[in-house]
């Protein structure tokens, strides 16, 4: 790999990395990716290699800047910090705030419930409603605050961190087949996510890690 050019540890399904992915694709930052396979191998974020990167066995890691960050919004934080263009959190400390409380409502109080860990610990047979009760629990409070947050993205007009947090998980609402007709408003915002170049390209089915079934 290049000397000096980030390095990004990643799953192609994993929402966490994607969030970051987006970043980096948002903020024109080359980088390369070390799949870290979240399933072969017994999992292989269980490696002794990859857990002197990351102790909490979990991805994103990202290599950059002579330093190693895990957890996808500080990785996030910390890029908005380093390469502040394009800007991923607004001005206005309210919208800021906003930005934040949407970020962490996703990535503390959906994603974590419904990650293969989880899933792993509630069995096979309760994977599935397990997964839904979670998501649709979030969402309904996440569709209430985006009513009076949103713009044509999470906060206002401009793509912010919340954006960044929001397509992957309904990516993952749609894999755990949650009916999202009750939530126009996530659905209308995610569209348009979904046609941003920075989030096409970062898409879990463009990856090098993808499998072939699941490339488009």
């Amino acid at each position: 790999m290049q000397a000096g050019k980030p390095i990004l540890y990643s799953y192609f399904r994993s929402s966490c990395s994607w969030r970051v992915r987006i970043a980096l694709a948002l903020k024109g930052i080359d980088y390369e990716i070390m799949p870290i396979h979240l399933t072969k191998d017994g999992g292989q974020q269980f490696s002794e290699e990859f857990q002197a990167l990351n102790p909490m066995k979990q991805v994103p890691a990202l290599k950059i800047d002579g330093v190693t960050i895990g957890q996808s919004l500080a990785i996030i934080e910390y890029l908005e910090e380093t390469r502040p263009t394009p800007p991923l959190l607004p001005q206005d400390p309210k919208k800021r705030a906003s930005v934040r409380m949407i970020s962490d409502l996703i990535a503390a109080g959906i994603q974590p419930l419904q990650n293969l860990s989880v899933l792993k610990e509630v069995g096979q047979e309760n994977q599935l409603p397990w997964a839904q009760k979670a998501i649709i629990s979030g969402f309904d409070a996440l569709e209430r605050i985006l009513q009076s947050t949103a713009g044509k993205y999470c906060v206002g007009d401009q793509v912010s961190m919340a954006d960044l947090c929001l397509a992957p998980q309904v990516a993952n609402a749609e894999r755990f087949k949650v009916d999202l007709t009750p939530y126009p408003t996530i659905s209308r915002i995610n569209k348009t996510l979904l046609a941003l170049e920075a989030f096409r390209v970062s898409h879990p089915c463009r990856q090098p890690d993808t499998p072939a079934e699941l490339r488009a």
